[in-house]
């Protein structure tokens, strides 16, 4: 396909811009994809304000977005299982195949993977992409292209339940009802966890919280969370923690309000990166620490439970804005992060 397509970018710290760029033409082994919604991440809203996430620095001119969702037109040559007209999810991070982690099946601990919206590569804040066929999911005919952008998420929740050994007859608690910590709590109740409670101070998170399919929900700024887990499981503490939050006093009630031998999986990022935890109770509860980066091996597990009616993420979203205005949505975004549960950009 040629011509040229309208490609949002950052042109600095809290400033959007156009720019007219090729279409991408496809390799044998991709496809072009016409774009139709991108999630606006926590990711590209920190790169937004700051310019920067640890040792990744953003150069202008910077194209944000790694969440996206939309309708296959042209195929590479050497593409069989995807057609054009077919909807698809898009994984956003393409690995190298061939270092320790790949070749083992931890592909997402691979050093050299290149991934949307991680500088110096451009995300999809645009209306094409070609990309990698084997990354690209078919979504049924029932699932939209807006929940095939919210897939990426979801991967993130499905891991961390993966991580936490998720199973029936468990009670969890997640730290935090963010996107990530909605997701998450959604993956938990998918994979069959008996008892979901979820922890924020935002009231509004925690309605949308009961609205997904929670089984309680506890406002931290009202009650003691460690001591109304206790309450909840008899004395007992929950099985599983995930904390999606990353603060310290949300990681240190998670050890406190787990039982002895539960696992606690750590999903959130610290602001600053480290952390002051009471690892002499850690140790006398035996407790089993895991931690999450991104995902592997998740994307159809994900679009399957969207397509069986287990994982509501429409509900997810609160919020959706055209890409003309994108300056628009980064700044509602930022600015209002405690009425926004998730943020979505329609490409038309």
């Amino acid at each position: 396909m040629k011509g040229t397509m309208k490609t949002a970018v950052m042109l600095g710290i809290g400033k959007m811009g156009f720019e007219e760029r090729e279409i991408p033409t496809p390799k044998d082994d991709e496809v072009l994809v016409k774009l139709e919604y991108v999630g606006i991440c926590g990711s590209d809203l920190h790169y937004y304000e700051t310019g920067a996430i640890g040792d990744y620095v953003v150069k202008p001119p910077f194209v944000l977005g790694h969440e996206p969702g939309g309708t296959v037109v042209e195929v590479g040559r050497n593409v069989t299982h995807l057609k054009a007209g077919d909807r698809v999810a898009l994984e956003p991070g393409k690995t190298c195949g061939h270092c320790e982690f790949c070749r083992t099946g931890r592909y997402n601990l691979c050093p050299d993977v290149v991934f949307f919206a991680t500088p110096p590569v451009d995300g999809v804040f645009q209306e094409y992409v070609a990309h990698e066929a084997a990354l690209c999911f078919k979504l049924p005919d029932h699932v939209s292209t807006m929940e095939g952008a919210l897939i990426e998420p979801l991967a993130v929740g499905f891991h961390a339940a993966m991580q936490g050994g998720a199973a029936a007859g468990q009670t969890a608690v997640v730290m935090g009802a963010g996107c990530i910590g909605l997701v998450t709590m959604m993956a938990l109740k998918a994979m069959g966890v008996s008892r979901v409670y979820v922890a924020d101070i935002m009231e509004k998170r925690l309605e949308k919280a009961m609205e997904l399919g929670a089984d309680g929900v506890i406002n931290a700024g009202r009650t003691d969370a460690v001591e109304e887990v206790r309450r909840l499981t008899g004395g007992k503490g929950c099985d599983l923690a995930v904390e999606t939050a990353g603060t310290q006093a949300t990681t240190v009630q998670t050890i406190h309000m787990a039982k002895k031998g539960a696992t606690i999986v750590l999903v959130g990022y610290s602001k600053s990166g480290e952390m002051t935890l009471p690892m002499s109770l850690a140790l006398d509860k035996e407790l089993t620490f895991k931690t999450v980066f991104r995902y592997r091996h998740i994307y159809p597990m994900a679009i399957d439970a969207v397509a069986a009616g287990k994982v509501n993420l429409k509900g997810i979203v609160t919020d959706i804005f055209d890409l003309d205005d994108a300056q628009k949505a980064m700044d509602y975004s930022v600015s209002n992060k405690a009425d926004i549960v998730k943020a979505v950009i329609r490409i038309q």
